[in-house]
């Protein structure tokens, strides 16, 4: 019998980020952060010695004066463009001296220069033992890039080169708690640990240093479910920060391992390289966050991106555009969502992001203040502003999306987000001219005709297709009376098919992972919207003629 396993991750967190509408980097961005993650501490796991945190973290967006000054009091000349690289170590020397050869390989191989290694300054006397026990050495490397690359580009190759990495990882040549690069990016940068929220800038003094600022702080309060706290399962990850569960993950990260061939981008020639693209161990926000980094990295529009993992509750809706229906339709054939509770901050160093899943059971609010900033949050009392300073206050809607521009200063809503992303491509024209809608010819029955089975034809087929009275009675006879699914309690107390001493359907040796949350009640109207039989599956089956085609040449 075991007592954990690395399947048994979950997480119900809180959540937030404060960004600068304008775009002008500021250190108060940050302590503000802080503030707000002090003030969520209910929601985080506490140790029994009082100071060991269940892990929070921020993400920022790169410091390029505080990184240059560094660099130029070592000597070191950091290219015009450059990335940042933080990494979690063994304390190890040996190890920690492999691991960190091994970037140093992996990085050259994509022609990208090491300017150096710097480490951390840290002050462990604020963490409590447990986190004390499990503490990495924490190093920076700074990466210089070619001349006339873009930062995509960049981001591009980083991307390669991390992954690589993290294959060593992964085969066992270095464990997950020796080795693990918390970030490497030309765009962001992430602190993160086992402290308390507000030991987070005492145990980083650099949280605590004026110079450095950002535009964009994204922060985050963890609470793990039956699982011990890891330096590593500290959130934000590499682009985002979650509250709540992804009920869906192992169906989620096994699509994911068997849509591996069907990954190609010209952007990413040697993109398979970097199998397995999703983690399939860890945290599910983890893997969550490794799907938005491929998508991003292939070059996936942000807002598809995000709609594509956790779409609204689209088809229930009447009052839906048919171009964005049938946008959302397109998505759903490529890929099933990341289904929550979800309440998701994230950024890419431009745009600041929050989004819900459409249940809306993680809610998350949010303020703009006369000082042009926005702070979302999964509670009020974050970043509390006297209320004659604030211009405008809300929350976001189940399947809603709010969006900052810390370039242009533009504020998106869930509207302005769709009419953008309909129309990138012609997702009507391409479902009409690919898609094969499958019907019951009794959809449409009128009138009499239908054959009635003898009661002797009827016993036999039972026998034939194992149909027992249960069925007959719970679930055949709503379907033929009413059309309505039959409805039931979430118990089953039938023996498991592998057990039974009756003969059992195929299908029977199949179960479905049922997760069970502390969620609130649903209202009638959001069931209605969201957890009907239709919403589920939609009234019809869509297939792709190339999925018929595929199939053809399995069997």
């Amino acid at each position: 019998m075991r007592l954990y396993h690395a399947d048994d991750v979950r997480d119900n967190c809180g959540f937030g980020l404060i960004a600068s509408i304008e775009g002008d980097a500021r250190h108060d961005l940050i302590s503000t952060a802080v503030q707000g993650l002090d003030r969520m501490q209910h929601r985080g796991g506490i140790g029994a010695d009082g100071k060991t945190g269940d892990g929070c973290g921020l993400l920022l967006q790169i410091p390029e004066q505080f990184f240059r000054e560094y660099a130029e009091q070592q000597g070191w000349n950091l290219g015009k463009k450059f990335a940042v690289g933080m990494v979690f170590f063994s304390r190890n020397s040996d190890k920690r001296e492999a691991a960190r050869h091994l970037i140093e390989q992996e990085l050259q191989k994509e022609t990208l220069s090491i300017v150096g290694w710097r480490k951390v300054p840290v002050d462990d006397s604020v963490l409590g033992n447990a986190a004390k026990a499990a503490e990495p050495k924490i190093e920076q490397v700074l990466i210089s890039a070619p001349t006339g690359w873009r930062k995509k580009d960049i981001e591009r190759r980083l991307y390669m080169a991390r992954r690589r990495v993290e294959q060593k990882v992964e085969q066992g040549v270095f464990s997950a708690d020796e080795l693990y690069i918390c970030s490497m990016s030309s765009l962001l940068l992430v602190y993160k640990g086992l402290m308390m929220a507000g030991d987070l800038p005492r145990y980083y003094p650099d949280l605590a240093n004026p110079a450095l600022k950002t535009a964009i702080c994204v922060f985050h309060q963890r609470f793990s479910t039956n699982t011990q706290p890891r330096w590593r399962l500290a959130q934000p990850f590499r682009f985002l920060a979650h509250n709540g569960e992804i009920n869906t993950i192992r169906g989620n990260r096994q699509w994911a391992q068997a849509r591996l061939y069907k990954f190609h981008s010209p952007l990413l020639p040697d993109l398979q390289q970097a199998a397995p693209l999703v983690s399939q161990s860890g945290s599910d926000s983890a893997s969550l966050d490794n799907m938005l980094e491929l998508l991003l990295a292939g070059g996936m529009d942000l807002f598809r991106a995000m709609r594509l993992l956790i779409p609204p509750a689209w088809q229930g809706d009447s009052t839906m555009s048919d171009d964005m229906r049938a946008f959302y339709e397109f998505n759903a054939l490529h890929m099933e969502p990341w289904d929550g509770p979800a309440g998701i901050v994230m950024s890419d160093g431009k745009w600041a992001i929050c989004i819900l899943d459409r249940n809306g059971l993680r809610p998350a609010r949010y303020q703009i203040d006369k000082y042009s900033n926005i702070t979302i949050a999964s509670e009020t009392g974050v970043n509390p502003v006297p209320q004659d300073c604030v211009i405008s206050k809300g929350r976001i809607s189940p399947g809603g999306i709010l969006a900052i521009n810390t370039e242009t200063s533009e504020i998106l809503t869930e509207k302005e987000i769709d009419d953008r992303i309909k129309n990138i491509a012609p997702y009507r024209k391409w479902l009409k001219k690919n898609c094969i809608y499958i019907e019951s010819s009794l959809d449409k029955y009128e009138g009499p005709g239908l054959k009635k089975i003898s009661s002797e034809d009827f016993s036999i087929s039972s026998k034939l297709f194992l149909l027992y009275k249960e069925e007959r009675t719970s679930v055949i006879k709503p379907l033929a009376i009413e059309s309505q699914e039959g409805t039931g309690s979430m118990g089953d107390d039938t023996a498991l098919a592998v057990m039974s001493k009756m003969h059992r359907q195929i299908y029977d040796y199949f179960r479905q992972q049922f997760a069970q949350v502390t969620n609130p009640p649903i209202d009638s109207l959001r069931e209605a919207s969201v957890m009907s039989l239709e919403t589920c599956y939609g009234p019809e089956l869509n297939v792709f003629k190339d999925t018929f085609e595929h199939a053809k040449r399995l069997v």
